[in-house]
Order: C-alpha cells, then structure tokens, then sequence
C-alpha cells in the first residue's frame, strides 16, 4: 500500500514533466514561480487516493490530479491579488513580484493548462470529469465573490460563511476526490459519499486556516498574521465574536472593523483580545472537529475496505491538527 508520502512524489515528479514556459517569457515566468513554491498538494494528492480507493488505474489518473494543482495555484495567483496579499508560501505574491496585469494574464495561462492536463482523460470519461471540473470551478468563483462581497457587509451569519467556504475552498477538496473517484468507475452513491467526505473535510481546513490567522505563528504560517483581520475578512473567528459580543465589547469590535487609520499592529492586537475574552479560539476549534467528524463520518459509508481508508483518515487529520 502505498503511503502519502509515494503520492506526493507522484505529485511533485508530475509537476516537473509539465511544460512550463513559452514565449512571451514574462508571461510564462510566474506560472513557473507560482507553481515552484510548493505547497501542501492535498487536492491533487486527493485524487490519487480516491482513485485507488476504488482501485482505478493510477497512470490515467495523474494528469487530471495535475490539473486540479495548476487549477488551485492559478485561483491562488488571482486571489493574493483581489485581496491585496502581499505574501504567499512565505514568498511574495505573483502581483507584488511582477505586476496585477501579468497577474492576471499568468493566471489565465494557468487556468488554461489545467484544461490541456484534462484533455488526457479516456474520450468516454471525458465529458463527466469537464462537468465535474467546470461546476467546481464555477462554485470556487462564486465563493470568491461572496467573500469579496462580506468584506463589506457589516452582518454576515455562519450559514453564509459556511455557504461561501463551502464553494470556495470546500468545493476542491470534494471536487478532486470526486474527480479521482469517477476515474476510477465507482458507484454513484460511493462517490457522493466520498465528496461529502472532501466537503466538510474542507470546511473544517479553512476554520483552522482562520485560526491559524490569528494565532498561528508568521514564520511556519507562510502569510503575515491577521492579515484577515486586517482586510476585515468575514471568517469564523469575526463572524462569532460579533454574535457573541456585547455592550462596549461589541462596539469596540465594529469600530475596529470600521475604522480606517488605525495602526495594523493594534487592530491586530486589539481584535484577539476581543477573541480571548469570548473564547473564540475554543469556539473555533470545536466546530473545526464538529465538521471533520461529519466529513469522517461519511467516508465511513464508502463501500471499500476499512484499511483502504487509512490514508484518507491520516490526511484528513493531518489537516486540522496542522500549523501551516
């Protein structure tokens, strides 16, 4: 059997035998930057493992993997730039490095290399992996959009977080082990468990991608901390210290969120006090294990052997418990 560890290498040697550069060289040379500075691989890694779960035929499965990878670094390369990061993997963003025009052209490069991976799917596979590849991209624009758009909203509910990271984030992680799955020819009903598996898995990675904001530490975190509070971003932590503040507290929390010359150090400073004394980290890690406890629980239902899904198990651990 093999370990996360083999997939990864898969991953990573599949990466290098694609062709990254082309004339002009400015266009093509944050595509290489960009995919050059690594990450974690989950969704391509994803798709491995799903597609042997079921036993299908690893070699047919790599490109698609692929794709999902360049299709995620290319949604990275715009979103640093919408939400004005400056920082990625611990590395400038493709924006700040070249510029938002070339940002913006690199990354559609990208988005059309991860169709060209695609097109190496068996001809009578092909049309339900475009399906699947297109609807998730669609819900990751859409929940792109949503976030943007609570930035500045003054309320915004946990069923309309929940419904933004869902597209966002979430619907990668299910739509690559879905993609991994289908390759592999699984039932209907195994592969729906299994991308309910990848969406609460991936609900529960971006609550602990919002408590790592927060209380994670800048030099294994690979992005400034409180950058999200900072942009006012609408995250699990912001959402319930505003359902759970009240009288001055509540109020000093809107002014920090309103106010546009503080100092970024004390809002950052200001805005975990406020967290501390509404015990929001706490809040936030138990439903962070409420949602990946959902997500075990339907890989539970897949219809394979139990130890066939110890890798699935390790990784979705591997995920909350995580410091970067």
């Amino acid at each position: 059997m093999r370990t996360i560890s083999d997939y990864s290498q898969i991953i990573e040697k599949g990466l290098t035998e694609i062709s990254l550069s082309g004339n002009p060289v400015s266009l093509y040379e944050p595509v290489k930057y960009m995919m050059d500075l690594g990450g974690k691989r989950i969704r391509p890694v994803f798709t491995l493992l799903a597609n042997e779960l079921f036993e299908g035929d690893l070699s047919a499965a790599i490109k698609p993997a692929l794709a999902m990878e360049v299709f995620h670094n290319f949604t990275l390369v715009h979103d640093d730039m919408l939400d004005h990061s400056d920082m990625r993997r611990g590395s400038q963003t493709v924006h700040k490095k070249w510029n938002e025009e070339t940002a913006i052209l690199s990354g559609d490069v990208m988005l059309v290399l991860a169709y060209e991976l695609l097109t190496d799917v068996s001809p009578e596979k092909l049309p339900v992996v475009l399906r699947l590849f297109n609807s998730t991209a669609k819900k990751v624009c859409e929940g792109q959009q949503l976030d943007m758009m609570y930035e500045n909203t003054d309320e915004v509910s946990l069923e309309q977080y929940i419904e933004m990271i869902g597209k966002k984030t979430a619907a990668l992680f299910a739509g690559s082990l879905k993609m991994g799955a289908l390759l592999a020819g699984c039932s209907e009903e195994d592969a729906g468990n299994l991308y309910r598996f990848g969406h609460y898995a991936g609900i529960a990675f971006q609550v602990q991608d919002d408590l790592l904001d927060a209380y994670g530490e800048p030099g294994h975190w690979g992005k400034i901390k409180g950058g999200d509070i900072v942009s006012n971003k609408k995250t699990f932590l912001a959402i319930k210290a505003l359902e759970l503040a009240k009288g001055d507290t509540l109020i000093e929390l809107k002014n920090l969120s309103s106010e546009k010359d503080i100092n970024t150090e004390t809002k950052i400073h200001k805005t975990i006090e406020i967290f501390n004394s509404l015990s929001i980290s706490k809040i936030s890690e138990e439903a962070r294990d409420m949602y990946m406890s959902t997500a075990l629980d339907y890989l539970e239902k897949i219809n394979v052997k139990e130890e066939a899904k110890q890798n699935l198990k390790s990784i979705a651990k591997a995920l909350i418990n995580r410091e970067m």
